[in-house]
C-alpha cells in the first residue's frame, strides 16, 4: 500500500509553493488599486457593466482599504510561501479559509444583487482555489 503522503522527491510541494505565491503576487497588486485615481475606479465599474460606482467618500475609503487589506494578505502569502517549511501547519488552516471566504463571497454577492457571472467567477474561482491549497496541503508531505 502506498503512502498517501509522499515524503521525497515529488512536485506537490513547489506546486503547494507556486500557487501561495502566484495568489500572493497578485493580492499585492491590489496596492495600485488602492492608490489609483478615483475616476479609474469609477471607469472600471463601467466597463464591467455593474451597477455605477456611488461617488461617495465612503465608497472610495471601503474600495481602497479592502484593497490595501488584498495586498497584506498578500505580502503574509509571500512571506508564508518563502517559509513554507515553518508554515506547513498554517497552509491548511489557509485553506478552510480560504474555502469559507468563497462560500460567504457568493452569499454576499446573491444578496448585493451582483450579476450572476460575478458570483461565479470570484465565489467558485475561490472555492476551488481553496481546495487545490487544501490537496496540495495534503500531498506534499514533509519534504
Amino acid at each position: 500500500m502506498s503512502d498517501p503522503h509522499p515524503k521525497q522527491g515529488t512536485k506537490p510541494l513547489s506546486w503547494l509553493r507556486w500557487l501561495i505565491y502566484s495568489v500572493g503576487g497578485s493580492g499585492v497588486l491590489a496596492f495600485g488599486a488602492a492608490f489609483m485615481p478615483a475616476s479609474w475606479i469609477v471607469w472600471t465599474t463601467d466597463q464591467l457593466g455593474v451597477e455605477p460606482f456611488p461617488e461617495t467618500p465612503v465608497a472610495f475609503y471601503l474600495a481602497r482599504h479592502l484593497s490595501l487589506m488584498y495586498g497584506g494578505v498578500g505580502i503574509t502569502l509571500i512571506y508564508v510561501g518563502w517559509h513554507l517549511e515553518r508554515f506547513r501547519d498554517l497552509v491548511g488552516l489557509i485553506a478552510f479559509g480560504v474555502i469559507g471566504l468563497g462560500i460567504l463571497q457568493g452569499l454576499i454577492d446573491l444578496q448585493s444583487g451582483l450579476p450572476s457571472w460575478w458570483t461565479g467567477i470570484e465565489s467558485l474561482s475561490t472555492i476551488l482555489g481553496g481546495m487545490i491549497f487544501y490537496w496540495l496541503h495534503l500531498n506534499c508531505g514533509d519534504e
